[in-house]
């Protein structure tokens, strides 16, 4: 009974935590990390403990599912080389750095222990750094670049993190067997995620029951990474490639019910997850200061040291990256050349989250280490400890340091343009559809239908940007919700008084709900 009792509690203090935070304004794991600080030093809390398999495989493969679902695959294929940059580049860079800067303060413990630490604090996290990116506006570019970095970083990182670990407890091979390793690994965590993908794919085609298209989404992510893992390839790979396949074909694949059950049904599996892992990174910190046998200034000294090198070795390899490449004739034709501001905000937003709690969990335990100087407890703390500087520290920062340097884009014009220009396509492809189709139809239905499709062609130019108080469409929206709050009042008191049943009022609701939630869509 103690375990749903605990996770009922972590549940729900998420739920407030995600609730407060929207108040405030603020991005949710900010707010989530603080509260889990808060209570971890609340007397008579009871400890929490994290086990490595329940980030691995309960909660990391949903969150990269759900973020490689939403990616937009023709952007991120255009910004495919700077995201390999980031994500395959900087990570071994960075937990190369971080080793040797830790080596150096801490001499006695093994290199090989030091580029563990450093594997395991170099990716940054797809959660908190788009929800940011997101909110605050930055260009699409940008995001696009910042999600695939850390969709694909995660498992460069982890294969560095087993191969240090390897060379740690004394089971690594020579350089030709590690890199013909890597590569099984990624290739086959390809193929599977590939497999899979087409397999999932082949259900949702045929599958006409919405229920039944959730439940083999919800599956999806889980059955990859256990598969993967079972036969000793990236399930990281696996689960990225597979939610970057079945997003971009989902609109040929579900019927229009399946599309918004399932992002329904996402949205709050991903709300939930994320603001659990947050608040449980916050938890930890009471009981890893406790377990520390390293003194005070040591444990400072490192944890300062580490984040400096993160921060500092990001920021030497954006420039370069940025624009050495573009002396390539080709790579210049082909993409324009930011200003310093757009590298300096992509080297800010490099906050750290889930990846970094479950390698962090991965660390071997000293009695696997035939050194006796491995400070394990000290590079976990360390390792959490990172993820709440950066997110602290650059994640309450990022917004200024873009309105600063404006790294801002507004696309509401442009977007409404290309929205109406297709509209005005999709208006007159549904028209020629009705005209060839209504032969014996009613012509009041066939008058109805041109009516409505000629509304919502009206509509997409509207948005334009009419300087009228309030557009015809708004005007309508507005009242047809009045009306809609009348018409659920009445059913409301027919089912009261006994004039209709239960099951009548669900579906009167369900079809007014549908209604609604349309009319709210197309004010957003």
């Amino acid at each position: 009974m103690e375990p749903i009792v605990d996770t009922v509690v972590l549940v729900s203090i998420a739920v407030l935590g995600a609730a407060l935070a929207r108040r405030l304004g603020f991005v949710a794991p900010l707010v989530l990390l603080v509260a889990g600080l808060g209570l971890s030093f609340v007397p008579g809390l009871p400890e929490v403990e994290i086990k490595p398999d329940l980030v691995l495989i309960g909660i990391l493969p949903p969150l990269l599912y759900v973020a490689a679902l939403q990616t937009n695959v023709v952007a991120f294929r255009r910004a495919l080389r700077p995201i390999l940059l980031l994500a395959i580049g900087l990570i071994v860079v960075t937990a190369f750095a971080v080793g040797f800067v830790v080596h150096a303060l801490l001499p006695g413990v093994p290199l090989a222990a030091c580029i563990a630490l450093g594997a395991v604090v170099a990716p940054p996290d797809a959660v908190s750094a788009t929800a940011i990116a997101r909110r605050i506006g930055l260009p699409r570019r940008v995001v696009v670049i910042l999600e695939g970095e850390s969709l694909l970083n995660d498992a460069s990182a982890l294969v560095l993190l087993r191969i240090s670990i390897g060379a740690l407890i004394g089971t690594a091979a020579g350089f030709w067997e590690i890199a013909g390793q890597v590569t099984l690994k990624a290739g086959g965590g390809l193929l599977i995620g590939v497999a899979f993908a087409v397999g999932a794919a082949w259900l949702h085609k045929r599958i006409i029951d919405p229920l039944l298209d959730d439940a083999v989404s919800l599956l999806t992510p889980f059955v990859v990474v256990i598969v993967a893992e079972r036969l000793h390839t990236s399930s990281i790979v696996a689960v990225v490639v597979a939610g970057l396949y079945l997003g971009h074909r989902i609109p040929y694949l579900l019927s229009a019910t399946s599309r918004l059950q399932m992002d329904a049904v996402w949205r709050l599996i991903t709300f939930l997850l994320e603001g659990v892992v947050f608040l449980l990174v916050g938890l930890q910190i009471r009981d890893l200061i406790g377990r520390i046998e390293r003194d005070l200034a040591t444990t400072v000294t490192v944890t300062a040291a580490v984040f400096a090198t993160l921060v500092l070795v990001r920021f030497a390899w954006m420039y370069p990256a940025t624009y050495l490449a573009r002396l390539i004739p080709r790579i210049r034709a082909r993409e324009e050349r930011p200003p310093p501001s757009v590298p300096t905000v992509i080297a800010w937003a490099g906050m750290r989250g889930v990846v970094t709690l479950a390698a962090a969990l991965t660390l071997p335990f000293s009695d696997e280490v035939k050194n006796a100087d491995y400070p394990r407890e000290l590079f976990v703390f360390v390792a959490f400890a990172t993820i709440v500087l950066t997110l602290l520290i650059q994640g309450t920062t990022l917004p200024m340091l873009s309105r600063r340097l404006g790294v801002r884009e507004d696309t509401t014009a442009e977007d409404a343009l290309a929205e109406a220009g297709v509209q005005h396509a999709a208006s007159r492809a549904a028209l020629e559809r009705l005209e060839a189709a209504a032969d014996g139809a009613p012509a009041s239905v066939v008058d109805r239908l041109r009516a409505l499709t000629d509304s919502r062609a009206n509509n997409a130019w509207e948005r334009l940007g009419s300087q009228q108080q309030e557009t015809p469409s708004a005007a309508y929206g507005r009242l047809r919700r009045e009306m809609i709050r009348a018409e659920r009042q009445v059913f409301k008191i027919a089912r009261n008084e006994g004039r209709i049943s239960e099951e009548v009022l669900n579906r009167a609701q369900r079809d007014l709900d549908l209604e609604e939630s349309q009319l709210n869509r197309s004010d957003d």
